[in-house]
């Protein structure tokens, strides 16, 4: 038995992941305002995983349960979310965002480049550094976690409510086509 198996590439597997995250999303059950309300929630906290090294999951399903918004919904916008890459490509800009809005100027010792030697001999001062121009950029990608988090319930909304009424076009044109057919016979 011999089945053909397709190697893609990773942009393909990427790509092909994001369109069936994309059709489970729109074929979520619930409603348009709790499927657009769940995604918003996932992708916008897929924002802060970074900056908070992971340690918001903790709170990813109580968040998503008080809103009363989709929990399958959240987790495809969190997946959704990996995919685009956007935590990494912005997390230089909310680190400068959260410079702007909190401008807190933290120096402990001489400013050092980062080191993994330094840092497994014990050498804790670069680690130090980190933790606190990560508190700017918390800030930074919260804010675009909200920004990014309002617009796709937006976008999400529309386009759940426009797949919808293709669904319900199609099952129309199939039930024409099936009393046409009964129609001609008779």
């Amino acid at each position: 038995m011999s089945t053909k198996q397709h190697k893609y590439n990773v942009f393909q597997r990427i790509g092909r992941a994001f369109k069936l995250n994309f059709m489970k999303l729109l074929r979520s059950p619930g409603g348009a305002r709790k499927v657009s309300l769940g995604f918003a929630i996932g992708f916008g906290l897929e924002m802060l995983v970074i900056s908070t090294a992971s340690l918001i999951y903790i709170l990813f399903v109580p968040i998503v349960r008080l809103s009363r918004g989709s929990l399958p919904a959240s987790i495809i916008g969190n997946v959704i979310g990996k995919l685009t890459f956007l935590p990494v490509l912005l997390l230089p800009f909310a680190r400068t965002l959260g410079k702007g809005i909190f401008p807190m100027r933290v120096t402990h010792g001489e400013h050092i480049a980062f080191s993994l030697q330094k840092l497994l001999h014990g050498d804790f001062h670069t680690l130090i550094g980190l933790l606190h121009g990560g508190l700017h950029a918390l800030i930074g990608m919260t804010i675009f976690g909200l920004i990014l988090g309002t617009i796709s319930y937006f976008v999400v909304h529309y386009l759940y409510e426009k797949e919808i009424t293709n669904r319900l076009k199609r099952r129309r044109q199939k039930r024409e086509v099936k009393l046409n057919r009964i129609d001609n016979i008779v």
